[in-house]
């Protein structure tokens, strides 16, 4: 897993740490903390502040955490294109894919969102979002 940076601001939320990297992408490091409709409205609003209202291409390196309730899964998508312009999700094998299937069985993402295992890869596809 990668290390939080220390050569630049770093952001703390209550379900991610967040930073820039030199190109523009912004990287998070997922906290193993429930989600919730709260939660994740906070984590909104701290992404707006460190973007400036911008939509960003994000990087995720995903934890496990417990599994969102009903509402929190239906909410946590329709924020996805408030703050992002594309989402590319590092995780080990198969935790993106679930991941992926309990917030997008019933819709398709509204943003452009992709799982990967390894970040050299993800980094390459975000590229485009920049």
């Amino acid at each position: 897993m990668i290390a939080i940076s220390s050569d630049r601001p770093v952001f703390e939320g209550e379900i991610a740490t967040y930073w820039f990297e030199d190109d523009g992408i912004l990287v998070s490091l997922s906290k193993s903390t429930v989600r919730t409709v709260e939660r994740i409205a906070n984590n909104v609003a701290l992404v707006q502040r460190i973007t400036n209202n911008t939509r960003v291409p994000l990087l995720i390196y995903l934890g496990r955490s417990p599994v969102p309730d009903r509402a929190t899964r239906a909410f946590s998508p329709q924020q996805h294109p408030v703050a992002y312009s594309a989402m590319a999700m590092v995780s080990e094998p198969g935790l993106s894919r679930l991941i992926m299937n309990l917030l997008f069985r019933f819709q398709q993402s509204p943003i452009p969102m992709k799982s990967f295992t390894d970040d050299t890869a993800a980094r390459a596809w975000l590229r485009q979002y920049l």
